[in-house]
């Protein structure tokens, strides 16, 4: 079998390109299996943090700054992750978010034993990059995809989160049952769980992504001729303004995820003020994670064959309709499932095709470097986001808060107009092929 050079940290060959297909069905098992562990973990630890936060700080108010601190996190994470990407590949950098996951909840069982509600953030803050994991993998699904098969590679990884995800939010109650005797507070439960589980994340990694996809990638497109500084951040920020449609996917990503983070995060405490119990809480949260995931692979065969801007301009669409529903809900519990619904929904499709259209719009050397920029942009928006929504909702309503996630959409929406008639509603093709 004629091979490539090795370019993996594993000391193993890069495959012939005629192997590919095999190859990108087992990297592609082993993300799905990851994702689905990740999503259990993440959504298990996320059920009751705002919960965990009001009974820790004593405030409501406050309440907003456990979901704020989960995504301030990762934002601080995301370029040294990507840095990281960019020398040694995907897998270490997955297996590191992944550790830092674990030692995030242990921190946040802490600070909820001692009451310490800085701890407790601080905990929380290093949590999220466990979720940071989950969101880089979908673009190490994209690494080796074929071209016109980019968004549905992606949306793929995404949907797997969905196994784990809506369970994760159920199994918060008996998680904070196995914890108590032990003198653990019981919403501190689900972060005990969490921990267990992002460790079989890594394991499962560290063991089984091999070779690994960006390296991989690199190799079959020639990327080794290119020098150290075409993978740099500067050349990420500089690809990013030189291309409309990637400044467009940045801002897509960015604003679906806030409105995301920011109305989602708050609904839980919208529904204890209104009689929910942990069960209904979770059933809903349930609901919302499944729009948020199992639609995915629709999401992304769409942004394949309708195009990357027409699947954001249903992003907005459905993200408006989520925060009417939600926002005028008021005391109906299912008109706040079919809200939460639509905002997991929503977040899907920015989410699917704006990353599609930020891999498609920039040349292959820039894009881990480029990746990590969007994830940055996105998470310091929604960390702003989530901080903002614990204060909008004690000083004016839930209701308040839907309305300023959806006046978030108009700029993005505007922004997608204007894309698609200056540049032509045409897709380019890819800037650099990966096979």
């Amino acid at each position: 079998m004629t091979t490539l050079p090795d370019t993996s940290d594993t000391g193993s060959a890069v495959p012939d390109p005629a192997v590919l297909p095999a190859l990108r069905r087992r990297i592609t098992a082993v993300l799905i299996a990851s994702q689905i562990l990740g999503g259990l973990a993440n959504a298990t630890g996320i059920a009751l943090a705002a919960v965990l936060a009001a009974e820790v700080s004593g405030s409501q108010a406050l309440s907003g700054l456990a979901s704020a601190s989960m995504v301030v996190g990762p934002a601080l994470l995301a370029m040294p992750l990507a840095a990281l990407m960019t020398r040694r590949g995907r897998r270490p950098g997955l297996v590191l978010a992944y550790l830092l996951g674990v030692l995030g909840a242990m921190v946040v069982v802490t600070g909820a034993v001692l009451a310490s509600f800085p701890l407790l953030l601080f905990g929380m803050a290093v949590f999220g990059a466990g979720s940071l994991g989950n969101l880089q993998a979908r673009y190490a699904a994209a690494d080796l995809a074929e071209p016109q098969r980019r968004a549905r590679a992606i949306s793929t990884v995404v949907w797997a989160t969905t196994i784990g995800a809506v369970l994760g939010p159920n199994i918060a109650a008996p998680a904070g049952r196995s914890v108590t005797g032990f003198g653990i507070p019981a919403a501190a439960g689900p972060f005990v769980w969490a921990a267990g589980v992002f460790l079989l994340s890594a394991v499962l990694v560290g063991v089984l992504l091999r070779p690994d996809p960006l390296l991989t990638a690199r190799a079959l497109d020639g990327g080794g001729a290119h020098s150290p500084a075409a993978r740099s951040l500067r050349a990420g920020v500089t690809a990013v303004k030189e291309s409309p449609r990637a400044r467009l996917a940045l801002v897509t990503v960015a604003v679906s995820h806030t409105a995301m983070v920011s109305i989602m995060s708050m609904t839980p405490v919208a529904l204890t003020r209104h009689g929910a119990d942990i069960e209904l809480i979770g059933l809903v949260i349930s609901i919302h994670i499944a729009g948020m995931y199992a639609f995915s692979p629709v999401v992304g065969w769409l942004a394949d064959r309708l195009g990357r801007l027409a699947v954001i301009g249903l992003a907005a669409g459905l993200l408006c309709c989520a925060a009417l529903l939600a926002g005028t809900a008021g005391g109906s519990h299912v008109r706040t499932m079919a809200g939460l619904f639509l905002l997991g929904l929503g977040w899907s499709a920015g989410l699917v095709s704006g990353s599609a259209l930020l891999t498609d719009s920039v040349p292959g050397p820039a894009r881990a470097a480029v990746q990590g920029l969007c994830d940055l942009t996105m998470n310091v928006a929604a960390g702003l986001g989530g901080l903002t929504a614990g204060l909008i909702v004690a000083r004016a309503g839930y209701g308040w808060l839907n309305a300023a996630g959806a006046a978030l959409l108009l700029p993005m929406a505007g922004l997608t107009l204007f894309t698609s008639r200056r540049h032509g509603a045409k897709e380019p093709g890819p800037a650099t092929p990966t096979s």
